[in-house]
């Protein structure tokens, strides 16, 4: 991809504000990455949560959004992946563990190198993320199938059959995520 380029840094800085008083919203700069194999999505989810997501992390100071899916899917997968071209930047606004989040994420199409593991229900992944451990499965790639999972931003299962053909710019609020 064109601008495959790192500014040296001598110390890791996450794109992310944190709230500096209660009530405050967090923001931050979350890259994700759309794998398919056999008719099957890639997603993924701390097991402490009760909600999966894509595959993705939050993007550096100075790192372009292309090189943080690598590094986040090298970090997560401890595979090198192929960047597709972009799907959807997302303006995401949504209430997690008690705080507004205002996300801004670049969406991808992502390749998975073959002898990275599938199954069509198991978990085929298991990583440490900082104090998260994080697990892996496939899922079928359909509106259906998302929507049973609960798969937020929730506009990925209306999309998931019809993956637009040129990049979107949408802007979604997703509610509050811990509701049962």
């Amino acid at each position: 991809m064109d601008g495959e380029r790192k500014l040296p840094m001598t110390t890791r800085r996450m794109i992310r504000m944190k709230p500096k008083r209660a009530g405050e919203p967090l923001f931050q700069l979350r890259i994700a990455g759309l794998a398919f194999r056999d008719g099957h999505l890639l997603v993924h989810r701390a097991t402490h949560e009760s909600f999966w997501t894509l595959p993705g992390g939050r993007a550096e100071i100075g790192e372009s959004s292309d090189l943080t899916l690598k590094r986040e899917m090298m970090e997560e997968l401890g595979v090198e992946v192929g960047i597709g071209r972009m799907l959807w930047t997302v303006e995401n606004f949504f209430h997690y563990e008690g705080v507004d989040v205002h996300e801004l994420g670049f969406y991808y199409l992502m390749d998975v190198p073959e002898h990275f593991p599938f199954h069509r229900s198991d978990i085929v992944h298991r990583n440490i993320d900082g104090k998260s451990e994080l697990e892996f499965k496939w899922v079928l790639a359909t509106s259906d199938s998302l929507r049973a999972l609960d798969i937020p931003p929730y506009f990925l299962a209306e999309t998931i059959e019809s993956l637009p053909e040129t990049p979107r710019h949408i802007i979604w609020h997703d509610g509050d995520l811990d509701r049962p």
